[in-house]
């Protein structure tokens, strides 16, 4: 049985992840509301952009900013980013 979301980023419905892309809050907010479709469009600017800035994502400083960026690109500019 496919998972089925309306997609925040494309604004339709659409077949939804298999699972949660992480835990906690966010990666369930993401699995409720974000299409496969939306999330490897996502994964492949994410990783431009850790290539373009060469980010480390071992470096706290690094995740903050992909998972602002990650919540910006989703729900919007106005997304709490804290």
């Amino acid at each position: 049985m496919t998972h089925t979301v309306h997609c925040a980023k494309f604004d339709n419905e659409l077949d939804g992840l298999e699972k949660p892309p992480f835990p906690g809050e966010l990666g369930q907010k993401i699995y409720d509301n974000i299409s496969q479709q939306a999330w490897d469009m996502w994964f492949s600017l994410q990783t431009m952009m850790i290539n373009e800035y060469r980010l480390d994502m071992h470096d706290p400083d690094s995740r903050k900013m992909i998972t602002e960026q990650m919540k910006r690109y989703f729900f919007g500019k106005d997304e709490k980013t804290d």
